[in-house]
This record gives structure tokens, C-alpha cells and sequence, in this order.
């Protein structure tokens, strides 16, 4: 409905099938012109990055601010765990916030990194209204934002706990206002696009909202009363009654909604603000953005009901001779990173796709090295049309942040040297080898050779590090192959598949929330079990042949990929060095598994359904 008027519909953050991606014989599109990236980060691959017009990072969400999500197992079917890359049946959780972002300067690097899976899309921020927002939105906008999203308390969510919904947030109104207010004196408003939502319903909550400084309108729950909800707020329970929100293949059959159905409601909203726009003696609605003497506060009749002051959303703030709306022309582009060169370089793989060797001299200035050009594999050739290794990148010196970022099947990145923050982020079945050069005098299992938060949100890939990684590990894992010789706190955090080797110490809590996968220790000073999080994971020394071969077979191709010392020593000395390696198996999967962590039980195959 939303492509055939012209409009926006969002993913959500659960991925999308990519069945979708591709329009129908009669020429109706289903694939949603916005992808969200959610701290969750479920099913963002460089294929889903690519597939839109705008990508949303949803920092926080107006129905529960401040707070992750949570889907129970029940509801995780056979066809939402293959979007997500998780196994069916089992919970997912998404974290509060996102691993990547503790500071405005990590949100740049993030919408950087997007702007360079996607050298198309424009990048919003969503930020739930509250006190002190305007100079949340102010970050926003400097860090490269091309929109900026205030969501309001009267939104809907299926994962949101009922108090929440009900008393947590604050309206968008006031969110909205602060915003405007705060970017137009800081000579930033005309240089990113302000939309809102949580609880628009009418044309006059679009004019409303137009007055208070927003250029887009997002309508959410009104749309989905207009295909069948009935508002029984039972969403998370997989009890929907007409089949609006519900994974139960009986209850599906009563949804009664159709594309004419929605297009009519915004049909109706649109003729209703060209309405109040007649009346007010205007063409268009950025005529009417910022102009806060068009709304005066009424008096509902008693005192109890009106003492509120109003005036701070009224006030007009300086423009300084700049527009009170966006007036920039495609998005708020960032420079080229080293990828621009190696695309270059690389014209005989995108021409008749020739194997390639690329070499050059890197820093740490060198952020997000082989996302463009992932972009431009997946644009090209898909997903798995190169073969693993297809293209090989040899990096000499200290690589920046965001190495390998969405990284795709067919580029290989090799580094002899090290890497900062955000190694395989995203990773989508490309394969990076970080070793220290030949002459370091570093033991390589006693020094760190990658920073924090490695492979977060990962769905396939493998990883070799000849050293330490840093804190949050694998945090939100979904599908990668890692192989480090120790790791920081809160390592695995979040899990959801992929299996990670760790051949040294870890920090505290870890694997805290995995739910899938399955993680190895070699606990070299006996501290494991110290360190760990009970509470969602079962451990035990390796029980069964094949995890044994899995492991062994593991550290053999990290010593071929990084020649560590260490680990080839470990190898030499396998008999007495496998009786010290934990298994850590997620309580979840224990009897989901194809082969069994114990001998005495029997082998079983995943359940379709």
C-alpha cells in the first residue's frame, strides 16, 4: 500500500524475507523502502542493507523507552527463525541499547557505516520524546543523520510489557517541539528532516505536527486498525483474533486486510489536510512549519484540567535566515574510505569477474574497510555468487574501526598488523585474518589485536584473531565462525547461532542472554567458572567426538589463516589441552541440537515444525 501512494513502510526490526525484494507480475511492490536496524540487529544483512531507501537505527522506541525486547519462543516459527538466523522455538532478545553506541561519536561511526553498506540511502535516527531531546537531536544531527525521528508514548508494540505502554514516555508533542526548537537555534534544521509518530491518526494531527516542526508523518497503529486490529492488546501472546499479529498459520486465515484498505485511510488523512490547509489560507504544508501562532492553548472549563502551561511548545526560535525546514538536496554524504580506491582497483571483478589479490598500507584513519565494496559484490553478483576467498585484501598497519562491516561472502581481509573496534560487524559470509607482523615481540595470547564489540549482529563469516579480542565479544552473534585467544566482559553476549573458539581467558559475565550457538574455552588459568553467567547456559568439558573434531578442526585453520605461535603449540599438545576446554551450550538448545553434547544421548534432527 505504501509503495502505490508514493509513501515509506518500515521493516521493523526482525529482518525481511527476501522474497520481497523482488516486485510482482503486475508490478505491486512488497519490499519496504525503510530497513531498520534495532539493537538487536536481527536479520540486517548487506543484502537487507541494500534493498531500500532509508535505513532507521531505532535508539529507543516511544511504547517502551529505554527498554529491549523480548520475543518468546512460542511466537519464533520456522519462517521468523530463518529471518532473524536463530533456531525456531527458542526466545530471542533484543538488548536495551545498542553495543555500538555509548556516546554521539559511536552513532557517526554506526551511520557511517551504513552510508557506506548503502551508498544510496539516507540514514534516520529514531529518539523517543523526553526531557532534554533537543540536545540529543543535536548530536544526531552533527553526527551525519539525514532524519530525525521523535516518537511519541501513544505508539503500539507487540513486545512491550502492558506498564509500559501505559505509563512510560512522554507525548511527541512536546518531544517534537524541543527538537525543532533546539536545531533551529543551533542553525542545524534545515540540514536534517524531522518526522514523528506514536499515536497519529488524523489530518489534523499531520497539521498539528507540521506547526510544531516535523515534514513527515509516520501512522503506525491507525494503519493497522484499517486492515482488521481490534486493539485486544494481545500481541505478544500469539492470540491475535484476526490474525493481524500472530504466527498461527489458523489464526492468519481470519486477516481481512487488504492494500485498498490502507491506501483509503491515507486517502482520507490527505484529504483532510488539504482541508485545514484551505482554511488556513496555504498551498503546501512546509508553508505552515515552525509557525506556532496558528495554535493557541484552549481552556477545557475547570482547573484541574487546565494546569498545564503549554507556552514552552509555542515558542519561535531565531532561524538565523536559514528555512525552519530541510532545504538539502539527497543525504548528508560522508567521505570515501580506502574502498573507493579498491573498487577502483578491482574493475576486472565487477567486469567479467575475474580472482583478484588487492595490497595496501593501512591506519587507523581507514574506517569500515571492504563495506563499499560488499555493496557493491552483493549489488553485483548477491549473496554466496562468489566463491569464499574470491577476492583477497592484504592490509599492512593499524586498521580503523568497523574493519570488515557487513563484509560478504567472496572478500577476504587479511591484516598483519591489528584492528580497532567493531571487527565484523553485521558480517554477512566474508572472512577476516587479523595477525601481528612477524618481527612484534608480543605473545599474541597475552595482548589484544581487536578492540570491543566483534561481530555484533554477525549472520555468517568466519574470523581469525592471533591475539585478544575485547569486551562484547560475538555480542549478538547470529551465524559467524570465530576463532580468539581470549576475550573482555560480557563475551557471547546475546548469542543467537555461530560457534566462537576462545584459546585464553574471558572477562566476567559471560555469555550472559545467549540463547543460541555454542561457545568453546580453553581455560588456561582455571577462572572460567568464575566468570561465567548461569543463568541462560548449561558448561562442561567436551563430551563427544564430533565437538571435538569441531574444535580441533577449528584451531587447525586458525593456525593456517594466522600462523600463531600459541596456537600451534596448543595443537602440538592437543591431548592434554582438549581436557581443559569448556563447552557452553545455551539451556534452550539443549535438546534442539542435531548432534548431542553427551554421549548417552541419542542423535536428532532439528524439528522442522
Amino acid at each position: 500500500a505504501m509503495n502505490r501512494i508514493g509513501a515509506k513502510s518500515d521493516s521493523g526490526e526482525g529482518g525481511e524475507d527476501p522474497a520481497r525484494f523482488k516486485p510482482d507480475v503486475n508490478g505491486d511492490n512488497w519490499n519496504s523502502a525503510i530497513k531498520q536496524v534495532a539493537s538487536g540487529r536481527f536479520g540486517v544483512t548487506a543484502e537487507y542493507l541494500n534493498q531500500c531507501r532509508e535505513i532507521e537505527i531505532k535508539v529507543a522506541q516511544g511504547a517502551k523507552p529505554g527498554e529491549g525486547g523480548q520475543l518468546p519462543g512460542f511466537k519464533v516459527s520456522v519462517e521468523i527463525a530463518r529471518l532473524r538466523h536463530s533456531t525456531p522455538g527458542v526466545m530471542l532478545i533484543s538488548p536495551p541499547p545498542h553495543h555500538d553506541i555509548y556516546s554521539i561519536e559511536d552513532l557517526a561511526q554506526l551511520i557511517y557505516d551504513l552510508k557506506q553498506i548503502n551508498p544510496d540511502a539516507k540514514v534516520t535516527v529514531k529518539l523517543v520524546a523526553r526531557t532534554g531531546i533537543g540536545t540529543i537531536a543535536s548530536g544526531v544531527a552533527k553526527a551525519g543523520a539525514d532524519n530525525i525521528l521523535v516518537s511519541g508514548n501513544s505508539g503500539g508494540t507487540g513486545a512491550s510489557p502492558q506498564t509500559s505502554i501505559k505509563f512510560a514516555g512522554v507525548p511527541w508533542e512536546m518531544g517534537l517541539s524541543e527538537v525543532h526548537q533546539v536545531l533551529t537555534l543551533n542553525r542545524l534544521r534545515h540540514r536534517v528532516r524531522l518526522r514523528t509518530d506514536g499515536g497519529i491518526k488524523t489530518g489534523r494531527d499531520v497539521v498539528i505536527a507540521a506547526i510544531l516542526g516535523a515534514e513527515e508523518y509516520g501512522v503506525g497503529t491507525a494503519s493497522l486498525v484499517a486492515m482488521g486490529c481490534i486493539m485486544v492488546r494481545q500481541c505478544h501472546s500469539n492470540t491475535c483474533p484476526v490474525g493481524v499479529c500472530t504466527q498461527d498459520t489458523k489464526l492468519r486465515e481470519r486477516f481481512t486486510g487488504t492494500p485498498e484498505k490502507v491506501v483509503n485511510l491515507f486517502t482520507f488523512i490527505a484529504e483532510e489536510v488539504r482541508e485545514i490547509l484551505a482554511h488556513l489560507g496555504v498551498r503546501s504544508l512546509n508553508e505552515i512549519i515552525g509557525r506556532t501562532e496558528l495554535l493557541a492553548q484552549v481552556s477545557r472549563g475547570a482547573p484541574h484540567l487546565d494546569d498545564l502551561d503549554l507556552n514552552p511548545l509555542l515558542a519561535k526560535a531565531d532561524p538565523g535566515g536559514n528555512a525552519l525546514y530541510c532545504t538539502l538536496e539527497g543525504r548528508n554524504e560522508v567521505p570515501d574510505t580506502l574502498d573507493a580506491q579498491m573498487i577502483d582497483d578491482a574493475k576486472p571483478l565487477f567486469a567479467v569477474g575475474e580472482k583478484m589479490q588487492l595490497a595496501y598500507n593501512v591506519r587507523n584513519t581507514y574506517r569500515a574497510i571492504g563495506t563499499r565494496m560488499s555493496s557493491k559484490i552483493v549489488r553485483k553478483f548477491g549473496m554466496t555468487g562468489l566463491q569464499p576467498g574470491h577476492v583477497t585484501v592484504r592490509l599492512r598497519g593499524s586498521a580503523g574501526q568497523s574493519l570488515g562491516a557487513f563484509a560478504v561472502q567472496g572478500l577476504k581481509l587479511e591484516v598483519l598488523g591489528d584492528a580497532n573496534d567493531y571487527v565484523g560487524k553485521g558480517l554477512s559470509g566474508g572472512t577476516i585474518i587479523v595477525r601481528p607482523r612477524a618481527v612484534s615481540p608480543l605473545t599474541t595470547n597475552h595482548n589484544t589485536i581487536i578492540g570491543n564489540t566483534v561481530l555484533y549482529g554477525a549472520t555468517a563469516g568466519k574470523v581469525f584473531a592471533a591475539g585478544q579480542a575485547g569486551e562484547r565479544f560475538a555480542v549478538r552473534n547470529s551465524g559467524a565462525v570465530v576463532v580468539v585467544e581470549g576475550c573482555g566482559s560480557n563475551g557471547c553476549e546475546y548469542m543467537t547461532g555461530g560457534t566462537a573458539v576462545i584459546l585464553g581467558s574471558v572477562g566476567d559475565n559471560f555469555a550472559a542472554g545467549m540463547t543460541g550457538g555454542m561457545a568453546f574455552v580453553y581455560d588456561v588459568d582455571e577462572t572460567f567458572e568464575k566468570r561465567v553467567n548461569p543463568d541462560s547456559v548449561i558448561w562442561q568439558r567436551v563430551a563427544t567426538e564430533h565437538y571435538r573434531r569441531l574444535v580441533v578442526n577449528l584451531v587447525a585453520e586458525h593456525v593456517r589463516e594466522t600462523d600463531s605461535r600459541f596456537a600451534r603449540e596448543l595443537l602440538n599438545d592437543w591431548d592434554r589441552v582438549q581436557k581443559n576446554i569448556w563447552q557452553v551450550v545455551p539451556k534452550e538448545m539443549i535438546g534442539r541440537l542435531e548432534h548431542p553434547i553427551r554421549p548417552d544421548e541419542p542423535v536428532r534432527a532439528i524439528p522442522a515444525e
